[in-house]
């Protein structure tokens, strides 16, 4: 089965949260998901047993080991499907670099916002659970996928400076990732644990970004 941004909305509905509760036959790994998901926004990723998923899927105790080792092996899943999601968002605001890779680039800072905004039980999943990426190759291959829209954004942008004072595109990207994703942890999340700010997060991460590309000699034009 290939997980869609249709498909995800369904399973977490509009805040990440749980869609339809229950099992319905043959569904039982996507009610199992929804479950995941509900009781990450309710109690956090580390708040619930493998016996409350199941309690919240409406079935019996047993029943998740037909799809899942245990509940570690559930968490690792949904962190792949939230990953998969938010590659396609990210690439989806980069573009390519279209219409030009400022304009671009900044559009990416605000899709990470956003998602960490409308899918927080998936960024929790994701980044809060302890999941080690290796712990799957599938979860390692779709958190790859998402670093590679931001690392493809960082090639691009260091094109703008002399090759003789060239920055490395990876530390570009790590260094942006770190920004954007402490930003997206403390401000723009979607749940209990966002703080407030006196100003839009978007607003704080363009400011940073473009004062750290400036002092990289990254400028517009």
């Amino acid at each position: 089965m290939r997980w869609t941004k249709d498909d995800s909305d369904k399973a977490a509905g509009a805040g990440g949260g749980a869609g339809s509760r229950g099992y319905h036959h043959g569904n039982l790994k996507e009610a199992l998901v929804r479950a995941a998901l509900a009781l990450i926004a309710e109690k956090g990723p580390a708040g619930f047993t493998f016996a409350d998923a199941a309690r919240w899927a409406g079935v019996s105790p047993a029943a998740p080991y037909r799809h899942f080792r245990d509940r570690d092996e559930l968490i690792a899943n949904v962190a792949r499907l939230g990953f998969e999601l938010f590659a396609q968002v990210l690439a989806k605001a980069w573009d390519e670099g279209r219409p030009e890779p400022l304009v671009a680039f900044d559009r990416l800072g605000r899709a990470y916002l956003d998602f960490a905004r409308a899918q927080p039980a998936y960024y929790s999943a994701m980044f809060e659970a302890g999941v080690a990426p290796d712990a799957d190759p599938a979860l390692r291959e779709a958190s790859e996928t998402a670093f590679a829209v931001l690392r493809q954004a960082a090639e691009k942008l260091v094109l703008l400076v002399p090759a003789k004072d060239r920055p490395p595109a990876m530390m570009v990207a790590l260094h942006v990732w770190s920004t954007a994703h402490g930003i997206a942890s403390l401000f723009g999340r979607g749940d209990a644990a966002r703080r407030a700010l006196p100003m839009p997060p978007e607003d704080l991460l363009e400011a940073a970004v473009l004062i750290y590309l400036r002092g990289l000699g990254i400028t517009a034009g």
